[in-house]
């Protein structure tokens, strides 16, 4: 069955589920494309990753081709670490080409955070001025007022960090993105209800039209979260959360955060907190079907 392109999922479902999906690294396929078919029918669309946390991976187009080859709906990231604005560019121009038509943009992570410290980072441009230049795209023309033999015609996603601490600065970029254009926002990891209902209250006042989907990261151990908390700008997992990680059996771990998972999932559908939810597991896309059960999402 041919999947519902995104951009209609965003006009017409009440709630919407998308994944995040990891390429490996190396050529071979045959885990990815496994992932793929076992979640392409469960979610509205498969996110893959671009050199995540600036490690060296197989490239993001090239999953989303997978996608669309394997019959799923792909939302392309693109960051801003690697390239400049005319590899950019063109990678977005083959992307549409071959009917990749999602893309979430991002700045991207540091270098130092990766396995190639030596490389050289470009940050030529930011999150805010991708998303000006996808939209330039798609009215025709590219970033040097050239006009395109062939626009694009992408559905612009863009991050949010609710958790952030100060959420000021946080806040004023997201700002600049929704007035760039935006359709769509995936936040990273949020785990209280309280932070997450004070951003969607902001981003509500700024595009009453844009759907926001909550960041879901499974925590799988007190020890995990308390390194997240003291390691990871923008997260912040509540003491009530750490405890009962700490109260949880040995080697029951991935099956407590799976239940967190879900029943912070249940909690944001049932009070309509926002339009969905974005599900990170990475490394453990194969359990992602647990927490959509587990949560209702599916029977």
């Amino acid at each position: 069955m041919k999947p519902v392109p995104f951009r209609e999922v965003l006009e017409k479902k009440d709630f919407i589920v998308t994944v995040e999906v990891a390429p490996q690294k190396g050529t071979n396929t045959g885990k990815a494309i496994s992932h793929i078919n076992l979640l392409k029918d469960r979610v509205d669309a498969l996110n893959v990753t671009d050199n995540q946390s600036s490690v060296m991976r197989y490239p993001s187009v090239g999953m989303c081709l997978l996608i669309k080859e394997n019959g799923g709906e792909p939302v392309m990231q693109a960051t801003c670490r690697d390239k400049n604005r005319l590899a950019i560019q063109a990678d977005l121009l083959f992307a549409s080409s071959r009917g990749i038509n999602n893309v979430l943009c991002l700045t991207g992570d540091a270098i130092d955070v990766g396995d190639h410290t030596q490389a050289k980072p470009v940050f030529e441009l930011d999150s805010v001025q991708l998303i000006n230049l996808v939209n330039t795209l798609n009215s025709g023309k590219d970033m040097a007022g050239n006009e395109l033999n062939g626009k694009t015609d992408f559905c612009i996603g863009a991050s949010a960090t609710p958790s952030s601490d100060p959420v000021e600065p946080q806040l004023l970029k997201f700002r600049k993105k929704v007035h760039q254009g935006i359709s769509f926002v995936q936040t990273q990891a949020v785990y209280d209800i309280d932070e997450l209902k004070r951003f969607i209250e902001y981003a509500r006042k700024l595009d009453g039209g844009m759907k926001i989907l909550a960041g879901i990261v499974p925590v799988i151990s007190a020890r995990m979260a308390e390194y997240m908390n003291a390691n990871v700008p923008g997260i912040f997992v509540p003491d009530t959360l750490i405890t009962e990680l700490k109260n949880t059996p040995k080697g029951e771990g991935i099956k407590k955060g799976i239940e967190i998972a879900a029943r912070f999932i249940r909690q944001i559908k049932d009070e309509k907190v926002c339009d969905g939810v974005h599900i990170m597991f990475i490394g453990r896309e194969e359990r992602i079907p647990e927490i959509l059960e587990a949560s209702g999402l599916w029977a």
